[in-house]
């Protein structure tokens, strides 16, 4: 189970991040009033996908033993009001001597990393105040 706490005081917006080994920034931007000391949370969550895109790729392609050089990952996040649905554009580039058959399989490795099954079934949100 994936475990991840967090701490914001009253500097706005500054938040503290941590899995209890490693501590990450968030913030806004000034002009949403923050101090742009980190990603936004728009930022890291579209992050977590292209982290896993990224990680899963590499593992495939050297357990292959493939000639990928490098993996780039861009994306972008934006919720549609009007159609009632969020839209993450995903961009991967490939860098490395491969086929066209070896590209397309990775293109499927992509499609099935663990954040992309998350965010592509039913997510239920259990929250809690604590005393």
């Amino acid at each position: 189970m994936e475990k991840v706490t967090l701490r914001i005081g009253r500097e706005h917006y500054r938040t503290e991040l941590s899995n209890g080994k490693n501590t990450i920034i968030a913030d806004e931007p000034p002009a949403l009033g923050g101090t742009d000391l980190g990603l936004s949370p728009g930022e890291l969550f579209i992050g977590s996908l292209g982290a896993c895109t990224g990680i899963t790729l590499r593992m495939y392609a050297d357990r292959k033993g493939w000639d990928l050089e490098e993996i780039k990952v861009s994306l972008s996040y934006d919720y549609d009001k009007e159609a009632g649905k969020s839209l993450i554009n995903r961009k991967i580039e490939l860098i490395g001597s491969l086929d066209e058959d070896q590209r397309t399989r990775l293109l499927q490795i992509a499609n099935a990393c663990p954040i992309h099954k998350t965010l592509q079934n039913p997510i239920e949100i259990i929250t809690q105040l604590v005393p």
